[in-house]
């Protein structure tokens, strides 16, 4: 009989998003910090979420050319190999284009979600600062 060897549970391995989490928060509360990594997660998923979008759009594009052009020879039944080639070239160019703007929006919206991010991190580390530079309150236990 084999015995499978076992896998700690306990040693959980730190994402890059939790270091940089812990270290631009220290000694700030587990709250903090909860709320931080939320934030971050939120724009990580907004990012795939549009990225995800422009990939559809850029597939709906290609489809849409293929089926016009597939259309296209069906429909012609004397293939002119001018008039094919121009067929080909406005296809590419076509492409081209739908993928120039879909880099364009993505440059774009990664460049706002930069600024989205570090003017809620200001605004986070502003807020709490001012949080810190109040009075503590006063302890009944001392």
């Amino acid at each position: 009989m084999t015995t499978e060897p076992t896998h700690d549970t306990s040693a959980i391995v730190p994402s890059p998003t939790d270091t940089l989490v812990e270290q631009a928060t220290p000694g700030r509360g587990d709250d903090v910090k909860h709320e931080t990594q939320a934030l971050i997660d939120a724009i990580k998923k907004r990012a795939q979420s549009e990225i995800q979008s422009a990939g559809d759009l850029t597939r709906e594009a290609y489809l849409t050319a293929v089926r016009q052009a597939r259309e296209a020879i069906e429909n012609d039944k004397i293939i002119d190999r001018d008039r094919l080639e121009h067929s080909f070239q406005q296809i590419q160019q076509e492409a081209e284009k739908n993928w120039n703007s879909v880099v364009q929006e993505m440059e774009s919206f990664g460049t706002r979600l930069a600024e989205a991010a570090k003017t809620a991190w200001e605004k986070f580390l502003h807020s709490k600062s001012t949080d810190h530079d109040a009075a503590p309150p006063s302890r009944s236990d001392e």
